[in-house]
Formats: structure tokens, C-alpha cells, sequence
């Protein structure tokens, strides 16, 4: 198993700094985010030789490794300049996960598609059928791609995703049917993945290979001011990237599922709420996350 950071709330710093801090920090691992110097939200990388070379230079350095990338692009989107620009970055990608040797690309299965957005777009072009059929096509070309470099591919159902609830997801990955693609199951958006985390956690056995770690509160908790969002009935995807033990996620009941499925893949801590008080989260994050993976792994 791999205990990663992901740096996000560190990303003012330079890659080999976040290297540096990443081993202070207690990790061996870094599962890099989208940041403005490397993998850009969108857009086309903003990577080339110089930049790989002290990116891994840095790694050596301080005993780190890559454990994964999150690339994100629209690579759902029905609109064709936009899904073609997304396939080129997608292809990309990969190539610089090669030249890294980052064996895990990290993503989610695209936003659009919310009953939301399909009823307000009156031509109807957004609906979650819509892109759900993008997404086929970019499977058809990025799969054979991924299975010839050996690279994996795992995706997870995002809040306003055209899919956000994990067993549909689980289907759609069984269905590419792809030693290369898997599952990644993003702890704060349990509750909108299903309503029971224990559940929600085994319908991704055999295909689980990532888990991003952050607390959260039960958005569909009883009491309406629970959260205050305006205006009244805002369909908003709310949730938190919290502390662990700040949020409602029964953690006990995550890491011991996680344990009764085999899970032996990357853990990563994704805390994004305390940008003031960053690196202390970050060294909590690792510290909380040893103890229950010692509890339930030994």
C-alpha cells in the first residue's frame, strides 16, 4: 500500500520544493493535482523535457515517489471541439506519465449531464446520455493506449458528474472490461455515492485501486441548515475535504471495508479546507492515516 499527499495546499511551491516538504511531512509518496507548472486544469500540460528532468531529479533527491497523476480534461463533453481538444491533452498524458514512470492516472468520468444542467439546456445536447457517449468514445481511443504503455486508468463518480453514484459507475468500469482501467472511491463524496458507506465500498471489490481520504459532512442529513447555501433550493454539489474527525464519515467502518476487500492500493490524503494551517493537516493527515491502516492491515 501506498500513503500519498496530495500537495494541493502546497502548490505555491516550486515541484522540487514540494518534494522536499512532501518527505518532511512524513510521506513517500505524492499523488500530484492539477497545478499551473505541470498537469493544468483543462489545458494542455505545461510540461517539457527540462521540467521532467528536475521534476524526477527532485523525487531522487528526497526519496519520494510518483504514485500517481490526476489529469483533468473533458473528456465527456458533447461538444466536439471540446472533446477532441480533450483526447489530444488526454494523449498527452500519457506520454508524460511514461517519461515519469508514474504507473496511476487518477480522474473522474467527467462534469455535465446533472439533471440540472440537462434541464437547462434547451438543446438538449448536455444530457447525461449525451455524456455518457462522449465518454465511450474517449475509451475506445485511451484504453488501447493505456494498455500498451501498462498504465492504469482509475475513475471515480464525481458530485455533478453526469454520474455521481458508485454502483452505475462500478457497471460502466466493468463494462470497458480493461485490465487497465479501475475504480477510485473518494471518501468525502461518500454520501453522494450511496447510503450506506460499507455497501458503497464492497460494490468496488476487485476493480478498487486508489482511495483519496478527507472528512466530510452528510449533505442529506435531516436538518435543512445542516448547510446554508443561497438562494433557497440551490442544487449545489456541496461537501468538504476535511481533517479526519472533523466530518460524519464513520471512519472505523472505511478502513475496516477497505481492509475486508483486499484494498492494497494508493491512499491519499486530500484535505483542501485549511490552506492557513497547511502543513499541520498535512502531518495530521499521515499521522491519523498510519493509525488505521495499522489497526486493520497490521
Amino acid at each position: 500500500m501506498k500513503i500519498a499527499l496530495d500537495p494541493y495546499m502546497h502548490r505555491h511551491l516550486s515541484l522540487p520544493e514540494m518534494c522536499r516538504l512532501t518527505k518532511e511531512l512524513g510521506y513517500d509518496y505524492i499523488e500530484l493535482s492539477p497545478r499551473a507548472d505541470f498537469l493544468q486544469w483543462w489545458t494542455r500540460p505545461r510540461v517539457y523535457p527540462e521540467r521532467i528532468q528536475s521534476f524526477k531529479q527532485a523525487l531522487k533527491q528526497h526519496d519520494v515517489g510518483l504514485a500517481s497523476l490526476q489529469p483533468m480534461y473533458r473528456w465527456s463533453s458533447p461538444y466536439r471541439d471540446e472533446w477532441e481538444v480533450a483526447i489530444d491533452n488526454w494523449k498527452r498524458t500519457i506520454e508524460i506519465a511514461v517519461d515519469m514512470d508514474a504507473p496511476l492516472l487518477v480522474s473522474e468520468f467527467g462534469r455535465g449531464g446533472s439533471p440540472e444542467r440537462s434541464a437547462a439546456d434547451r438543446s438538449g445536447s448536455h444530457t447525461a446520455e449525451a455524456c455518457e457517449n462522449a465518454f465511450w468514445r474517449s475509451m475506445d481511443i485511451l484504453v488501447p493506449l493505456l494498455e500498451r504503455e501498462g498504465l492504469t486508468l482509475s475513475i471515480e463518480p464525481h458530485p455533478e458528474d453526469w454520474l455521481e453514484r458508485i454502483d452505475p459507475a462500478v457497471e460502466i468500469i466493468k463494462a470497458i472490461n480493461s485490465p487497465a482501467v479501475k475504480c477510485s472511491y473518494i471518501a468525502p463524496h461518500s454520501f453522494y455515492y450511496g447510503d450506506d458507506l460499507a455497501e458503497s465500498i464492497r460494490a468496488t471489490q476487485g476493480l478498487l485501486a486508489h482511495a483519496r481520504i478527507a472528512d466530510t459532512f452528510n449533505h442529506k442529513a435531516s436538518s435543512q441548515l445542516r448547510y446554508i447555501v443561497n438562494p433557497p433550493g440551490s442544487t449545489a454539489r456541496v461537501h468538504q475535504h476535511l481533517n479526519i474527525g472533523e466530518g460524519e464519515i464513520d471512519w472505523d467502518v472505511f478502513f475496516r471495508t477497505l481492509h475486508e476487500c483486499g484494498f492494497d492500493g494508493v491512499l491519499s490524503s486530500c484535505v483542501f479546507a485549511w490552506e492557513e494551517q497547511a502543513e499541520a493537516s498535512s502531518r495530521f493527515m499521515r499521522q491519523a492515516i498510519q493509525r488505521h491502516v495499522d489497526r486493520y492491515w497490521g
